[in-house]
């Protein structure tokens, strides 16, 4: 990557500000928000992230004008930031108004005033996360290829911290119900006589009858509210 080293610090700084953050919903916003800044030439930034389900989403933005146009996309089904997760890994658009790969959304997104779009993938070695989706509102004669690796760059970086946050919050997640149903096994032990094991049975016992997460049935217990 032909970059000076003002280059390298932008994009540092940009990272590092990234993977500082609290959690996942932090993370995904701190993302699009560094982007305008971590690559040149674009004021708006979203991700695209793929579900579980095949179906994919903007979790974050930097403003509406790219949830309006990333919502195109997933309607008409078609799209740079939907192809930048599924089919390749860079997509750029010099002119909107001359674009014709995605002759449906193309002039929906230049009528919203955008010009120019780079899209490309986010991912970790083992998986693809989503997509960084950048506009601009000016067209563009050509993209710098040292803006796309940059680009490459920060998006790797970003799919990267926002893996590891997902995870965290996740084993964080995890811990927290460990420790809910453990109280709720300690109530059930207690008010019945119960040894661990029958304590969960009973709770799990509930969960299947009333057709509520373990998590919630556990909560009730805690907070009084189960009827058992």
């Amino acid at each position: 990557m032909a970059t000076d080293e003002k280059t390298w610090r932008r994009l540092a700084d940009a990272v590092r500000a990234v993977s500082s953050q609290p959690d996942r919903g932090s993370t995904l916003q701190e993302i699009v928000d560094q982007a305008v800044t971590a690559v040149p030439g674009f004021a708006h930034a979203g991700i695209t992230l793929r579900r579980a389900d095949g179906t994919v989403d903007t979790p974050a933005a930097t403003d509406a004008l790219v949830r309006r146009a990333d919502e195109a996309q997933y309607e008409l089904q078609e799209g740079p930031c939907i192809d930048a997760v599924w089919v390749d890994d860079t997509y750029t658009i010099p002119d909107l108004r001359q674009e014709t790969r995605w002759p449906r959304w193309a002039p929906v997104a230049a009528d919203l005033g955008i010009r120019s779009v780079l899209s490309v993938r986010m991912a970790t070695p083992e998986t693809v996360v989503g997509g960084l989706n950048l506009y601009a509102t000016e067209p563009c004669d050509r993209f710098d290829p040292d803006v796309v690796q940059q680009a490459h760059f920060y998006a790797d970086a970003a799919g990267t911290a926002l893996a590891v946050a997902t995870r965290t919050e996740g084993l964080s997640s995890s811990l927290q119900t460990r420790h809910l149903i453990g109280m709720a096994q300690g109530i059930l032990m207690q008010r019945y006589q119960l040894d661990t094991e029958s304590a969960f049975a009973v709770l799990r016992r509930q969960s299947q009858d009333s057709n509520v997460k373990l998590r919630d049935v556990a909560r009730q217990v805690v907070d009084g509210r189960a009827d058992l």
